[in-house]
């Protein structure tokens, strides 16, 4: 597998858009959405929403051109992995039609709040970019983090977790003033 960047994304995608003809919405999340929003940090998968255990026909295109093209490729099923903030899918940003496939950066809230749950130091920095980049706003990050407390444990998140990554994240932007 090799490191994505912008441009292996969307050589990605412009192939998917060439081989599926049905019509279809593809949400990107993870470190190659944050990459088409100009994040200079590699990563190593492509992720995307959608179920990890019944994939539809464009799950199965996908999967057939990330193997041709020996990438790491990824269903991630979000909205059973953290609580979606409300108005999550209307946050989403679109990247551009490919074909019939309209591919966009799901809400980077819901990225964030991902990001924040696990809780690695990557994860901690990419945040920081979504709010140096004015992607996210902190009271509205905020109030995000606030509702995954209340309802994260139906998703296994521990809130003494969350509460902990958040700390590391005001640490880190206080750092970077």
């Amino acid at each position: 597998m090799i490191n994505l960047n912008a441009d292996v994304v969307r050589d990605f995608l412009v192939r998917l858009g060439q081989r599926y003809d049905e019509p279809a919405n593809l949400y990107l999340v993870g470190g190659a959405a944050l990459c088409l929003l100009g994040s200079l940090r590699p990563t190593l998968d492509l992720d995307y929403v959608g179920s990890d255990i019944r994939k539809d026909a464009l799950q199965q295109a996908i999967d057939v051109l990330a193997t041709e093209m020996q990438l790491d490729v990824e269903a991630v099923p979000l909205e059973q992995m953290i609580p979606l903030p409300v108005g999550a899918e209307q946050r989403s940003q679109l990247i551009g039609q490919f074909g019939n496939i309209t591919a966009s950066i799901f809400d980077p809230y819901s990225i964030a709040f991902s990001k924040l749950a696990r809780g690695f130091d990557t994860d901690i920095d990419d945040v920081v970019f979504l709010l140096h980049h004015g992607l996210l706003t902190l009271p509205q990050l905020e109030s995000v983090v606030n509702h995954g407390m209340r309802d994260g444990q139906k998703f296994d998140i521990m809130p003494s977790e969350l509460r902990n990554n958040w700390r590391a994240l005001q640490q880190r932007l206080s750092r970077a003033q």
